[in-house]
């Protein structure tokens, strides 16, 4: 999976001879992993996982659907919502904290992260990806649903 390489490289960046662009680079791989796993969930819960006869061009299209911006916005807002459990919501507030923290690492200069600080985002993330997987399948489905389609007003 996308996201667990990302996870892995991230943690390769962490050892070693440390710069502050390793550090940056790991805490925006740690973004893209909570990006790829909620678009994974959302294209395998709506078209079909890679165990089941799928249409490959829909479940690409349904991966792709996921906009930063918005599924951001949406992730905000679940956090508040009844609907969704624990391990939903918490997936949710890390991936509105993690591109935050991909942009200041991407686009601050003054910014700077310790090796110590990265290796416990890599394991909360690991922890929060890990829950959120094994949320039920419809509940990750409406999650999809909400990341993805506008509400209409009318």
């Amino acid at each position: 999976m996308i996201a667990d390489d990302l996870l892995d490289i991230a943690s390769h960046l962490t050892e070693g001879n440390l710069t502050q662009t390793h550090l940056r680079r790991a805490v925006s791989n740690i973004y893209y992993a909570v990006f790829h796993t909620i678009a994974q969930s959302n294209a395998d819960t709506l078209v079909g996982d890679a165990t089941q006869l799928r249409d490959q061009i829909a479940w690409r299209q349904a991966y792709r659907a996921l906009e930063h911006g918005y599924g951001a916005r949406r992730c905000q807002s679940a956090q508040s919502s009844s609907q969704f459990s624990e391990p939903i919501k918490t997936l949710a507030a890390h991936f509105v904290d993690m591109q935050s923290r991909r942009h200041r690492a991407d686009y601050d200069p003054d910014e700077t992260f310790t090796p110590q600080d990265v290796v416990a985002i890599i394991s909360e993330t690991i922890a929060y990806i890990s829950a959120f997987r094994a949320a039920p399948e419809p509940e990750r489905r409406a999650f999809a649903v909400y990341v993805l389609m506008r509400d209409r007003q009318d």
